[in-house]
């Protein structure tokens, strides 16, 4: 890639004292361009970067000539400078200074420029509206009939001889305040302190105000008002009001004369007149138009009276404490507080008492404190004579050591240091709480409730047993008397029992408490499930306080027992065929017990004895037993060559017979009675035959050893072939 073309430059122009903005022809293929200043005499060389066209080049000195030339740049190189041109900077900007003199003037000065013929100015107001603009060969303007409180920019710049305008410079200088006009001047107490509050109309463009006093005190503040603190009254004062900004202050305002307030009477005292009324009395002052006294009570009520004596009379009310004070009136306003006096009258009687007796042998009592007590005295009287004495400052009182169940007659009396107490207080009657009762006993009434019996000898008391389990379960039960039954109990829970009188006074303080068990609950289920003919295994439920169980079977024919800690156990020794009354009862681990009953059990009928097998013409096999009873359903099974053959007889019946069975087997024979609902007893055993056809008695001995140690039996029936029998298996 080659260097570009060289740029040919334009104009090369100085808007500003220290630069020179060159206007060029920017060339095909140049990325940047290379602004080249130099003096003639080669003293000055500087070089700056610009991407386009015009670019400006700083760093100058005002009014000095210079050549300038451009380079375009690419990836390339530079190219050749361009042919140079000439400019000169112009002349640098005024250094401006600015006062205001007054609130209508404004002075600006500054020091001369080098090669300046002739400097132009422009004035405008809060930079924004131009008043007006002129020439000058002076380095100052004195700008009068402005309007004070307000920021002028005044602008100027020098011109070379040869008609070119110099650097501009800009300086902005607000006028003086007027002066405040509208001051007031009003008489305050600040923390006690005496002062004067000044206030005055604001004017524009002031930021802070100074009130001077011809006492030498001043204040200042950037708003009105402000306190002269004179610290006195009786005073005669001459204040001014001065306005400052950054220009300056203001020419202060006319001094105004002030009279401050009078001062407050003083000593100040009252006059009992009696009947409820008194005077408040005080020694006149000087420059005092008339007073004002203040009569207020400490209920929050106040009056007031305005005269121009040295006395008022008010209602003083018993019971009540008032704060009595005076002030002076004048032009200029009121006296600072003088005296407070804080007078008490006799003190009423109290009321709103509250009575209640927190323990047995306690009354508390509070009431609204009466106004002017120091004191309270507290009597509890039973027969007429003072039993206790409570002196406290306090509006309320704890009468101890008193006794339960017992009528007191109680009198508050209010007391003061200066009058003594007020006897004629009407007395109270209050009760005591009733005694603490004691439990007699408790016993178990039935599986949810027990029965509490207790001793009282409280007059007129409702009595409360209260039951509670571990789980914070409570039952109760009421009684005027002397025993009551809590229902609703759980069986197999523990609980603690106690018992609370009660009466209008209060209630007692319960009972020492007193633990009982309720006896553990009977199972919700309970099953018997026969397993043999004289086997059977009862089952229940969980049963909440249980640790052990006795089970019974009863019936006529005998009973089975047994004693568990789980939750089943097997009873032997049952007879088939029998009706069984079923019992349980759950025990403790404390040994309390409750029997529970259930429904009854029948056992099943028994299996039959004598079974027989015995072999028929046309492949036919008949089976015999003796039926236990004479009404039993039974139902035979034949088994054998993997062939299982059934046959039930009639009610009552004991053969029946099964056809088309093979000859030479061994037969596995089931006979079981049949339940009403036509299930079949599963427990009654099989027993083992064999056909006679097996062989000839050589053969027979291995047959022994099919069996093992079985007896063979044969059996004619009706000229039939004999069966062989083994034992039963």
């Amino acid at each position: 890639m080659s260097a570009p073309d060289i740029p040919i430059i334009n104009t090369a122009i100085s808007k500003q004292s220290q630069s020179v903005m060159v206007d060029f022809v920017e060339v095909t293929g140049a990325t940047s361009y290379v602004l080249r200043a130099e003096t003639a005499d080669g003293s000055f060389f500087s070089e700056g970067l610009t991407t386009n066209s015009p670019g400006v080049i700083t760093g100058l000195q005002p009014y000095t000539d210079y050549l300038f030339s451009v380079m375009s740049v690419n990836g390339g190189g530079r190219s050749q400078p361009s042919s140079q041109i000439s400019a000169k900077t112009v002349l640098p900007p005024p250094q401006l200074n600015s006062t205001s003199p007054s609130n209508s003037s404004i002075l600006v000065a500054w020091a001369l420029v080098p090669n300046a013929m002739l400097y132009s100015y422009t004035v405008s107001r809060d930079n924004t509206l131009q008043l007006n603009r002129g020439n000058t060969t002076d380095v100052s303007l004195d700008l009068g009939g402005l309007d004070a409180g307000v920021s002028y920019c005044i602008t100027v710049n020098g011109w070379s001889p040869d008609g070119v305008p110099g650097d501009t410079t800009t300086i902005c200088q607000i006028t003086r305040p007027s002066t405040p006009q509208s001051v007031l001047l009003r008489g305050v107490l600040v923390n006690g302190v005496w002062g004067v509050s000044v206030s005055w109309a604001s004017v524009q463009g002031a930021n802070q105000y100074v009130a001077t006093s011809s006492s030498g005190v001043s204040c200042s503040s950037a708003l009105s008002p402000c306190v002269l603190m004179v610290g006195g009254c009786g005073q005669v004062l001459y204040t001014s009001i001065t306005a400052i900004n950054q220009a300056g202050a203001s020419q202060p305002s006319s001094p105004i004369s002030f009279n401050t307030n009078p001062c407050p009477p003083d000593p100040v005292r009252v006059n009992v007149l009696g009947g409820g009324n008194c005077s408040l009395v005080w020694n006149s002052t000087s420059y005092t138009d008339y007073y004002t006294a203040f009569f207020k009570r400490d209920d929050g009520m106040e009056e007031s009276c305005n005269t121009t004596s040295t006395s008022c009379s008010f209602h003083c009310s018993c019971g009540y404490s008032y704060l009595l004070s005076v002030f002076s009136n004048n032009q200029a306003g009121t006296s600072p507080l003088g005296p407070v006096l804080n007078e008490t009258t006799v003190p009423c009687c109290p009321g709103d008492v509250v009575v209640w007796a927190p323990s047995p042998e306690t009354l508390e009592m509070v009431w609204t404190p009466v106004r002017g007590a120091d004191s309270y005295q507290t009597w509890a009287v039973v027969t007429g004579v003072p039993d206790v004495i409570c002196n406290d400052t306090s509006s309320t009182c704890v009468l101890s050591s008193l006794t339960c169940n017992t009528n007191y007659s109680v009198t508050i009396i209010p007391c003061t240091e200066t009058h003594g107490c007020n006897l004629s207080c009407s007395p109270q009657t209050h009760e005591t709480v009733p005694c603490m009762p004691a439990v007699v006993g408790v016993s178990q009434n039935s599986s949810t409730s027990i029965d509490v019996t207790w001793n009282g000898s409280n007059i007129a008391a409702d009595y409360t047993a209260i039951a509670t389990n571990m789980q914070g379960g409570i039952h109760t039960c009421q009684s005027t008397g002397a025993s009551c039954t809590v229902t609703g109990l759980l069986c197999g829970s523990s609980y603690t029992v106690s018992v609370i009188a009660a009466t209008a006074a209060g209630q007692s303080i319960p009972s020492f408490s007193v633990p009982f068990e309720i006896a553990p609950c009977c199972p919700d289920n309970l099953t018997v499930t026969q397993v043999t003919q004289a086997l059977s295994n009862v089952s229940w439920s969980v049963a909440s306080g249980a640790q052990s169980f006795h089970v019974s079977l009863m019936s006529p024919r005998g009973s089975a027992k047994c004693h568990s800690l789980q939750s089943s156990c097997l009873i032997g020794c049952i007879t088939c065929g029998t009706n069984y009354t079923v019992s349980l009862e759950a025990i403790s681990p404390s040994g309390k017990t409750e029997p529970c009953t259930y429904h009854s059990f029948s056992s099943s009928e028994c299996c039959p004895s004598g079974i027989r097998l015995y072999k028929r013409s046309n492949n036919t096999l008949r089976v015999q037993w003796r039926a236990a009873t004479t009404l039993s359903n039974y139902t035979a099974k034949v088994s054998g060559s993997g062939r299982s053959y059934t046959c039930s007889p009639g009610p009552g019946g004991s053969t029946c017979d099964v056809a088309d069975v093979t000859c030479g087997n061994v037969y596995s024979v089931v006979v079981a009675p049949v339940n009403p609902d036509t299930t079949v007893i599963p427990f009654c055993s099989s027993r083992i035959y064999s056909d006679g056809s097996f062989g000839s008695a050589k053969k027979r001995p291995a047959l022994e050893n099919l069996l093992t140690t079985t007896k063979i039996t044969v059996l004619p029936f009706d000229g039939g072939s004999p069966m062989i029998k083994s034992s039963d298996r």
